[in-house]
């Protein structure tokens, strides 16, 4: 019987791979063949794979894995803490299913912008989504600031890194690709475009209202897990069209 046979579930599977990892990077042995056909299974997944940390999918073996684990932390106790927060994205999916409809294509979409820091940002907010859902607002927010930063870069346009608010980043990005109402004259574009930039400002707004960005008062309004999920939805539908576009306008 294989290791994919015996563990039914995906987050059993996920969850027999980190501990196998760590034995590893604990001066411990694991079945290669199971480290194989584990790994073969979820970076093949197409729901799965979007969730892998970024260094996994290039170690095919558990020589590998140890090469790059012994070299990043000296330490048992750093090994054993990375690898299950690098994991906890994963594991937090398979327990609570999808976040958002939209889920694995937004985690696609961000790879093509090749930042870590965003893919890491798309994973705190999923992360924090079903108990944290103050700080799910607060990334959610972030992650479409982010976007339109490295659109911009990329693109060579200048923006004030330290004042400039979230509005007036997408309304920049928005110029560069003619999708600000105001460059169109049908009527049905000009709301849907308007539209897009109230939900932006939207989740400005709803960030300084719900989001954990601020000190708290006594009488903190907190949102609820529908709030939250809204706020991701959104966010995340927004960078997804951001980044589509762009990348459609280089091509």
């Amino acid at each position: 019987m294989t290791i994919l046979e015996e563990v039914t579930n995906d987050y059993d599977r996920v969850d027999a791979l980190v501990h196998m990892l760590v034995d590893r990077a604990t001066g411990g042995a694991c079945d290669e063949a199971d480290f194989i056909e584990l790994r073969s299974y979820l970076v093949g997944h197409p729901e799965l794979s979007p969730f892998l940390p970024r260094w996994y999918a290039g170690k095919r073996s558990t020589n590998q894995f140890w090469q790059f684990i012994k070299n990043k932390y000296s330490t048992y106790a750093e090994r054993r803490e990375f690898l299950w927060n690098e994991f906890e994205p994963l594991l937090q999916h398979c327990e609570v299913g999808v976040a958002t409809p939209s889920e694995g294509d937004i985690s696609e979409a961000l790879k093509t912008l090749d930042s870590e820091s965003l893919e890491r940002a798309w994973k705190k907010t999923l992360f924090r989504l079903p108990e944290d859902a103050e700080g799910a607002i607060t990334i959610a927010r972030t992650l479409v600031e982010s976007v339109c930063k490295h659109i911009l870069d990329d693109m060579g346009v200048e923006y004030n890194e330290k004042n400039t608010d979230l509005p007036a980043l997408y309304r920049l990005v928005a110029k560069e690709f003619n999708l600000a109402p105001e460059q169109h004259n049908e009527q049905v574009f000009k709301q849907i475009l308007g539209g897009c930039a109230s939900v932006v400002g939207g989740l400005g707004a709803v960030r300084n209202r719900l989001g954990d960005a601020h000190g708290e008062g006594r009488n903190r309004v907190r949102p609820s897990k529908r709030h939250a999920r809204l706020a991701t939805n959104l966010g995340g539908t927004m960078a997804l069209y951001l980044i589509e576009t762009y990348n459609a306008q280089k091509t």
